[in-house]
């Protein structure tokens, strides 16, 4: 196949980039730094321009993962840049959509579970968007990703959970307190988890790009979500260390500003659609993929 990818240089592009060459796939690379990849990069600034339609033009999918990292202390600036690198950048992607000829047969765009807000209550693909600011930033974000559709593509949008993966991510951040025997539960521990295994996020945009099938809103969550306090006692089992000092929410919001609401709070989202569609989980259970993630290098 003939897939193009933005934000390729990041942990998952990466690993999608890598998971599509190994099995043959003609790949194209948009990113702001094209020294800085191996193989077709071509540049493109996503908050300034129109995609080049000629790295689009013909291509069997378009995956894209460009976006501001959430994982900083939140203001007003950075919330603007959140927001603005996925809204603006989606528009510019689907303005280079809609300018290639011909034009791909699917977009993969990324998003989260943060669509659904603070939602301790198990939530499939069909709930309806949260109300916060990252519940916003999801919405706005797949609303542009969504305008493809009008153009004849098929679009898939892949609303990811905590991705579990040694070497980025919230997995990496928690390994070091644990490790010293100082990790816990965070703000009582009740707030649901929806935690993946990284394996499972590449091989649900895999499956979505192969897939004619796929459309729509895609929760990229393990079967079995958690408690923070299970995924607390999990993690400290597979490290073979204590996990029982609570961190409370007031400490998080004065290190981190409002982004603590990202483990302060959660969503109870089940990946109903994704499973319907023929998604076969390789980690389902939480403690076999800890352990797997924890050996991945």
């Amino acid at each position: 196949m003939r897939v193009t990818v933005t934000g390729a240089s990041g942990r998952l592009g990466t690993l999608i980039v890598r998971a599509l060459t190994e099995r043959g796939d003609d790949v194209t690379v948009l990113t702001r730094n094209p020294s800085r990849l191996h193989g077709h990069a071509v540049r493109w600034d996503p908050s300034a321009e129109p995609a080049p339609p000629e790295t689009l033009a013909g291509r069997d999918a378009v995956v894209h993962l460009a976006g501001e990292d959430i994982a900083q202390r939140w203001n007003a600036a950075t919330l603007k840049r959140i927001h603005d690198s996925r809204a603006i950048g989606t528009r510019n992607l689907v303005a280079g959509l809609e300018a290639a000829e011909p034009r791909p047969r699917a977009l993969i765009s990324a998003s989260a579970v943060g669509y659904y807000g603070n939602r301790p209550e198990p939530v499939d693909e069909d709930a309806p968007p949260g109300a916060d600011v990252l519940a916003a930033v999801c919405v706005a974000w797949e609303r542009e990703a969504e305008r493809a559709a009008d153009l004849g593509l098929r679009v898939v949008r892949v609303r990811t959970g905590v991705v579990l993966d040694r070497q980025g991510g919230a997995l990496q951040k928690m390994l070091l307190p644990f490790r010293l025997g100082i990790g816990g539960p965070v703000a009582g521990g009740r707030q649901p988890l929806p935690w993946i295994h990284i394996e499972d996020v590449v091989g649900i945009y895999l499956q979505a790009i192969d897939d004619p099938a796929w459309s729509g809103p895609v929760n990229a969550t393990a079967p079995q979500p958690v408690s923070n306090l299970e995924f607390s006692r999990a993690l400290g089992r597979a490290l073979h260390r204590p996990a029982v000092a609570p961190i409370p929410a007031f400490a998080l919001r004065l290190l981190y500003g409002g982004m603590a609401m990202l483990v302060t709070e959660g969503q109870h989202a089940v990946p109903r659609r994704t499973t319907e569609l023929g998604y076969r989980f390789r980690h389902p259970q939480l403690d076999a993929a800890l352990q797997s993630a924890l050996r991945d290098t």
